[in-house]
């Protein structure tokens, strides 16, 4: 018996994506481009699953192309938007506390000779769209802002960056990373007014490998993968027919329950929140609103990675970050510039629609017994 409360990282998938994917594997597994009727099948198969997501996301179905993942997303909304507005000029706003697919492409082009200005959070993770507008310049060609940090929580101002860059008359494309506002919160890509938005199959409980990239209607990207033509010949390459039917299903029912799942999520937050006030009153919770589910907590004088060992050693499992992080400091806990002893007992408690209490007494339990038994350290 163990306690998940990493739901940030990834998911546990749901039995019903599970069941399209061995479906998709075993009965429709023909090839979406054959001109016979088994990879017909396969084809008519793959506009039902696209109309699906699109139908969670609340766009067109012409505006979904799959992927592999949320970074691939990421990557390919930003080389195909520099591309497609290259005549714009080199200047690219985004956040000090994007993720790392988003991130570590724009260093890579800061070496190519763009220009890339951060915004910076206060200590909450929260930024100024007021700061975003003077950002903006006649040579800015993409804004790239996340809709939920993925170790925060905290919601991002995308709305209101849109409306910016519409009132300054720039030519500026908006790209959102939604991969942690899917399903957590709601939206819908027109009503935060970007022009690309990325989402993950494997953080709303369908499998990892499979993701998408929305694009707006207008907006023609330069093709990720050249090749057979697939995706709209956007992406090239013979389509991931079980994921993304693992995808369109778990989209599909987490837009069906989304608001008792958000309630679900917002009350469980409370119930920890509550908690942690009344029985461990020293540790501090580093942005108490944001999606409901997220809660980043320290505890200070502990070690992060120490705190972390210890639970897993009682079956209960969270993070001190980005599971991409692998360990390494966070550069989205650094950002916020807070003081040393309460980075190095950063913790992120994550929640999701099958999520108990008992998991969450479990991690009282851990954290108290933590506290006690653990070595404070001088930091």
């Amino acid at each position: 018996m163990f306690h998940y409360l990493d739901n940030a990282a990834t998911t546990p998938v749901r039995p019903e994506s599970a069941q399209a994917a061995l479906e998709a594997m075993t009965e429709g597994w023909g090839n979406p481009s054959s001109q016979y009727a088994l990879g017909k099948q396969a084809a008519d198969r793959m506009k039902l699953w696209r109309a699906d997501l699109a139908g969670a996301l609340g766009c067109g179905p012409e505006e979904v192309y799959f992927t592999s993942c949320g970074s691939e997303s990421d990557n390919w909304a930003i080389s195909g938007a520099l591309e497609c507005n290259r005549r714009a000029g080199k200047h690219i706003i985004t956040t000090a506390i994007e993720h790392a697919a988003v991130l570590e492409p724009l260093k890579a082009l800061e070496h190519q000779g763009y220009e890339v200005t951060y915004l910076q959070p206060d200590r909450r993770g929260r930024i100024d769209p007021a700061q975003a507008a003077a950002a903006l310049r006649p040579d800015t060609a993409l804004v790239s802002m996340m809709l939920v940090n993925n170790e925060l929580g905290a919601v991002l101002p995308v709305k209101e960056v849109a409306q910016a860059i519409k009132r300054a008359g720039c030519p500026a494309l908006l790209h959102c990373d939604a991969v942690q506002g899917f399903l957590k919160v709601p939206f819908t890509p027109r009503e935060l007014g970007v022009d690309l938005l990325s989402v993950s199959g494997h953080k709303i409980h369908a499998p990892k490998g499979v993701g998408a990239l929305y694009v707006r209607k207008g907006v023609r990207l330069s093709p990720l993968i050249r090749g057979g033509g697939q995706e709209g010949g956007y992406r090239s390459g013979t389509e991931a027919t079980s994921q993304i039917a693992a995808f369109a299903a778990a989209a599909r029912l987490g837009a069906a329950s989304f608001q008792k799942d958000a309630a679900r999520m917002a009350e469980l937050k409370a119930y920890t929140l509550d908690r942690l006030a009344r029985e461990i009153p020293e540790a501090e919770v580093l942005v108490p609103d944001g999606a409901p589910h997220i809660l980043p907590i320290s505890l200070p004088g502990y070690k992060s990675e120490v705190v972390v060992r210890f639970l897993s050693d009682r079956g209960v499992y969270l993070s001190s970050g980005s599971a991409c992080h692998r360990g390494r400091p966070s550069h989205v806990f650094a950002a916020l510039k807070l003081p040393k002893a309460l980075l190095d007992g950063a913790l992120r408690v994550s929640f999701s629609y099958d999520t108990s209490r008992e998991d969450v007494d479990a991690l009282m339990d851990g954290l108290k017994g933590a506290k006690e038994q653990l070595f404070t350290t001088l930091s």
